[in-house]
């Protein structure tokens, strides 16, 4: 369907995309605050417990904070060491999109499949804004391509590395990992019927290998907090880290228990994947209600030809999250790539049966989407934060150039539909990862001050805070957490710096502290943006300030 050369070359360039994210400064607060954590593992040679700032950490597994500690004892501590893990994991991913595609229908499909998955928007945003929902995603998949595998082909192989990947994404994020794997490869056991594939040694091995990759996790949970009961963790003390990971983690996030309860919407996942699939959004909505209405159809009989792995792993999934209690958009992630392999397929069928009406309707709305995002990047480069360098307009007009090159030239519709719709992902992320992000991230107080502190060389372990909120761009940057000091110790200090906000300086101020010098750099929530903050005439209304004083 695609040239080699084609598929190569759009690959290629959503790899430049990805390396492109690579070098922004970390946000807060996730991102910034996991770098943080794995930085400690590394500084303190300390790879068994988990910290939160000064606070034990229970909420996720160790296997995120590791492969990032590993990338920092190889490269360095850097913010772009930090996303190589979360890069390599979505491209394993990819692959796997690739080869479950490729298993249950043909090479093609696979091939979409992958790219699809690469340049849908969360996907994107993963690997720059990296939490740790890319290494989970990324074994995930992986792990149900392999069992899969063994389930059609009896592969030996098949049944060790799906388990092993099964491993990878449990020491991940805990249960969640299981219940995608679980029902998605039962979805496949149900429809084909294959149960003998459940009745053989291979499942003893694969048990086995699965129990080894999740040992490391379990053993730094069991030294962490079952050999200390009388820790208090989240208000209570006796609290058993395998009987957490096991049992309770997925409880409290679908009760709200622990992290409290964020959204009770149970249609916030609905139209929140309106933009995380961007821009193949409406591909999938159309893919997903044919399939339906093939199965209902047929009556769920089974058809060599077709496979109840996407679709009933997405329904029975969807709606199981739809419940939680505590919701953000990139738990969307992990059925991404279920969603990928169902647009990939329903997208080769128009082209396979010459549905040409079908054809040319997506084409238009892809067209749309292109439009919008065309508009999008126009007013981020010239509106919101614009353009002040000669390269930033050579490689948006060649972008441009591109994109109208293949806008115009003649060819099949689906070619258009793949290439339009990789193009549209491109220039949004593109635009994003080398201008938007590095303009809005200047508004981050904490990775601004730390670029402040490094020019005027003051000294790291000077700098002090009178709060116990969190500084984690701050504390990555400086490569030392800012250590926490009441009013009191802080009156016994001399020669210090003190980070603070306006209220902590008003504090200060008040209880006869004086200062001669100040830094003070803008401040913005910049996870939570507005249209005040993003129009330049209003922007100055709704930022803060963070101020660096040195104590006399």
């Amino acid at each position: 369907m695609i040239s080699s050369v084609r598929y190569w070359f759009l690959v290629g360039l959503v790899i430049a995309v990805y390396i492109a994210g690579m070098f922004v400064t970390l946000f807060e607060n996730d991102s910034a605050q996991f770098a943080v954590m794995a930085m400690r593992m590394v500084q303190e040679n300390d790879f068994t417990n988990l910290f939160k700032g000064t606070q034990e950490y229970l909420d996720k597994p160790h296997m995120h904070y590791w492969l990032a500690a590993l990338s920092f004892k190889i490269f360095g501590i850097h913010d772009w060491a930090y996303r190589i893990p979360a890069i390599l994991a979505t491209l394993l991913g990819a692959y796997s999109c690739y080869g479950l595609g490729k298993l249950f229908y043909n090479k093609d499909i696979g091939k979409f499949s992958a790219l699809i998955f690469m340049t849908a928007q969360t996907i994107v945003l993963s690997n720059i804004d990296v939490r740790t929902d890319a290494v989970l995603t990324g074994f995930t998949i992986f792990s149900i391509w392999q069992l899969v595998k063994y389930i059609e082909k009896g592969s030996l192989w098949g049944v060790v590395l799906g388990a092993f990947g099964a491993g990878m994404a449990f020491s991940t994020k805990g249960q969640i990992a299981l219940l995608v794997i679980g029902i998605s490869v039962l979805c496949h056991l149900i429809y084909t019927r294959k149960w003998k594939s459940l009745l053989s040694w291979k499942l003893i091995l694969a048990l086995l290998v699965f129990g080894l990759t999740i040992s490391p996790m379990l053993y730094a949970y069991y030294q962490q907090f079952d050999l200390h009961p009388e820790k208090i963790i989240r208000g209570k003390s006796d609290r058993s880290g395998i009987f957490f990971i096991f049992w309770e983690q997925s409880f409290e996030r679908l009760s709200g228990q622990g992290h409290g309860k964020n959204s009770s919407d149970f249609f916030f996942f609905f139209h929140t994947f309106l933009w995380v699939f961007l821009p193949w959004t409406v591909l999938a909505l159309i893919a997903y209600w044919r399939r339906v209405k093939t199965f209902i159809k047929l009556r769920f009989r089974y058809l060599p030809q077709y496979e109840f792995v996407t679709l009933g792993g997405i329904t029975i999934l969807f709606f199981i999250i739809s419940f939680a209690q505590f919701k953000l958009p990139h738990y969307m992630n992990i059925l991404i790539p279920l969603y990928s392999i169902l647009s990939a397929s329903y997208l080769h069928s128009l082209y396979r049966f010459s549905k040409n009406i079908s054809i040319k309707v997506i084409l238009g709305i892809q067209y749309f989407i292109l439009s919008l995002v065309f508009i999008f990047a126009l007013l981020v480069c010239f509106h919101f934060f614009k353009f002040d360098k000669i390269y930033n307009y050579i490689i948006l007009i060649a972008l441009l150039g591109l994109i109208t090159y293949f806008c115009l030239k003649r060819e099949a519709y689906y070619m258009r539909i793949i290439t339009l719709s990789v193009y549209s992902s491109l220039l949004l992320n593109g635009v994003m990862n080398t201008h938007f992000y590095p303009e809005l991230l200047k508004y981050q107080g904490g990775s601004t001050m730390a670029e402040r502190i490094k020019e005027q060389k003051i000294p790291v372990d000077k700098v002090y805070k009178v709060s116990e909120r969190f500084t984690w761009s701050l504390d990555f940057y400086n490569r030392k957490p800012v250590q926490i000091v009441t009013i009191d110790e802080l009156m016994t200090k001399h020669e210090v710096w003190v980070y603070a906000n306006d209220e902590e300086l008003e504090l200060l101020e008040n209880k006869g502290f004086h200062w001669h010098e100040k830094i003070s750099v803008d401040q913005f929530r910049i996870t939570r943006l507005q249209l005040k903050f993003l129009n330049p005439h209003t922007r100055q209304k709704v930022l803060n300030q963070m101020h660096l004083v040195y104590l006399d």
